[in-house]
């Protein structure tokens, strides 16, 4: 198979509140915006697509509601935490720590789980 790019659709019932979420808050670049669907550029490459029809919780969302999460590997994760921190973002995880690496957890409007990542060599999302 000959991939031009790797995307990533995430459908949401608070579509106003997550398309301002990831544009606003998390600052992913726009582009392509729709009637129904607002398409955001990843800063490694790829798109995450934000399209009206998706099902909204108040908390979490449990991996039988939403088997997926969100994985942003960052170079430094006190730093953006503190940064996410400072534009409003409420973290349920600031810094879970596991042999591979320390993750800081939040949700989207819409309930979906969002993991900040710093990763060592040993973790099996490294590249290395």
């Amino acid at each position: 198979m000959n991939i031009d790019e790797f995307g990533l659709i995430l459908f949401v019932e608070r579509y106003d509140q997550c398309v301002s979420f990831y544009g606003n808050l998390l600052r992913l670049p726009v582009r392509k915006r729709k009637e129904k669907l607002v398409c955001f550029d990843l800063p490694s490459g790829g798109y995450l697509m934000v399209e009206k029809g998706g099902v909204a919780q108040c908390e979490e969302k449990k991996r039988n509601q939403n088997p997926s999460v969100l994985r942003f590997d960052v170079e430094d994760l006190s730093r953006e935490v503190h940064l996410l921190k400072s534009r409003g973002l409420y973290f349920l995880e600031e810094a879970c720590v596991f042999e591979w690496g320390t993750i800081a957890v939040l949700l989207d409007p819409d309930g979906n789980r969002i993991e900040l990542g710093e990763v060592h060599s040993s973790s099996a999302s490294n590249p290395t």
